[in-house]
């Protein structure tokens, strides 16, 4: 009885500090954020004062021209960048996510999470293999998967041949929920770009060519700040990849219309976060005179062109290319790059790699910890770009089928995981951070579907 007693105070306790703790971590992510977003405009307004120029500013007639008669090919431009400089870095952000505490924790209340060593220092709820398996349960080994049922040594009417068949019926329907399903075993390389389509419910009408036609006008008739912060990143990281470079031209059409896009502050309705504002010169700290800055509310940082470059293999008309990425975007790549709670949010997912990798790599995760090489450091920029830009584009756009299939970010920080596991040997042997991010360095030879598949179903739990 008395066992009984104290197993129901506990289970009661245990409720009550769910409670406490989600209304103050809902507090907690505001002021994280808060804070956070005060670094980035002040780094954003240092760069005005320095380089002495305007947040935003109407373009010179001649200077409109210019770019109008360009639009199409801004990749050969070469403007002087080199004083401009990324607002953040992905490593930057991780800083903050590591600096995070819940202060109904401080007190040591929740025992279980005292065990927890990694950088992560918030308790939220993530699942466990055994969940993750009933979650992603049609990736198991018993169900056929592009990304390895495709291969040259499986004859193709095994799984192949049908697979796409059925990919064309549910296209021929246009079912949207279906289209969800099916991807979940990923998508045959000519039916995604229509399937993606059909998932993210991007029809492409006459009034969503003119939308981004009007969006195009604003860019060509205002000069942003973010602009030359666009620029930059595209040279510095799409420009320079093996895969994406030849969409250059793409990349800057598509964010400089995004940046102008004030649809897109609607996804801060459902996040914690609040989009930046600035003032109107003169008017500094009138609330009235405020206004968002950029106006779609998302200060781009050092890797954010890479969210857009895979789905140029996809789509190769500008506003159709405009509308998937913003979908995309406003469904899943904003929480990579901010706080929240919800269980696709960037904070979240490093804490289920980090949990996967301790309790089921126990002396791998011991060890990188020992000789000052958490994992997270190596992996956070990956989970934020969401693979793009590391692993070959086959690959990538496998995995995004499966973001899409099963509505969650979640198989990043499994993926993350899965390969620390595939390259555990060689991990033992490292003595420094160094030498452990030389060894998951090039991540381009990788096959994305086995190594999910093994992590999940072929590890012992």
């Amino acid at each position: 009885m008395l066992q009984e007693e104290s197993d129901i105070s506990l289970i009661i306790a245990q409720i009550v500090q769910k409670l406490k703790g989600s209304n103050l971590y809902a507090q907690l992510e505001r002021q994280a954020w808060g804070s956070w977003e005060k670094r980035i405009l002040k780094s954003l307004n240092s760069m005005c004062t320095e380089l002495s120029i305007p947040l935003a500013r109407k373009r010179p007639a001649g200077d409109q021209k210019e770019l109008l008669n360009k639009w199409n090919e801004m990749g050969t431009d070469e403007p002087d960048l080199s004083l401009f400089r990324p607002v953040y870095a992905p490593k930057d952000f991780l800083e903050v996510l590591i600096n995070l505490r819940n202060p109904n924790y401080e007190n040591g209340d929740s025992l279980s999470f005292r065990t927890h060593l990694g950088l992560i220092q918030v308790p939220l709820k993530v699942k466990d293999i055994p969940e993750l398996k009933e979650c992603f349960a049609e990736l198991g080994l018993n169900t056929g998967q592009l990304g390895i049922d495709d291969s040259t040594q499986v004859p193709p009417e095994l799984f192949e041949n049908e697979h796409v068949r059925i990919g064309q019926k549910v296209l021929a329907e246009q079912d949207s929920a279906a289209a969800q399903q099916y991807i979940r075993q990923g998508s045959p390389t000519a039916l995604r770009a229509e399937l993606w389509a059909l998932i993210l419910n991007i029809s492409s009408q006459p009034e969503d060519i003119l939308y981004y036609e009007q969006l195009k006008t604003n860019v060509i008739q205002h000069d942003l700040l973010v602009d030359s912060l666009i620029y930059k990143d595209v040279k510095l990281t799409a420009s320079n990849d093996d895969y994406y470079f030849v969409f250059e031209d793409y990349l800057y059409q598509v964010l400089l219309c995004f940046s102008r896009d004030t649809s897109v502050l609607s996804h801060f309705a459902y996040n914690s976060a609040s989009p930046p504002k600035s003032y109107i010169r003169g008017k500094l700290g009138l609330e009235e005179y405020a206004v968002f800055y950029p106006p779609n509310g998302v200060i781009p940082f050092h890797g954010f062109s890479m969210y857009v470059a895979p789905l140029c293999f996809l789509y190769h008309e500008p506003s159709k290319l405009y509308q998937i990425f913003r979908e995309m975007y406003v469904r899943f790549f904003f929480r990579l790059h901010s706080i929240s709670s919800h269980p696709s949010g960037i904070v979240s997912l490093c804490l289920l790699f980090e949990t996967l990798l301790q309790t089921y790599l126990p002396q791998l995760f011991y060890h990188l910890r020992e000789i000052g090489a958490q994992p997270l450091r190596i992996s956070f920029k990956w989970m934020v770009r969401a693979f793009s830009g590391y692993l070959a584009t086959d690959q990538l756009l496998l995995l995004w089928d499966r973001i899409l299939g099963y509505n969650s970010l979640e198989i990043l920080a499994v993926l993350a995981a899965a390969v620390f596991a595939f390259r555990a040997v060689n991990l033992m042997e490292v003595t420094s951070l160094a030498a452990a991010e030389a060894v998951l360095a090039d991540l381009s030879t990788l096959k994305v579907m086995p190594l999910l598949q093994i992590f999940l179903f072929a590890t012992v739990t």
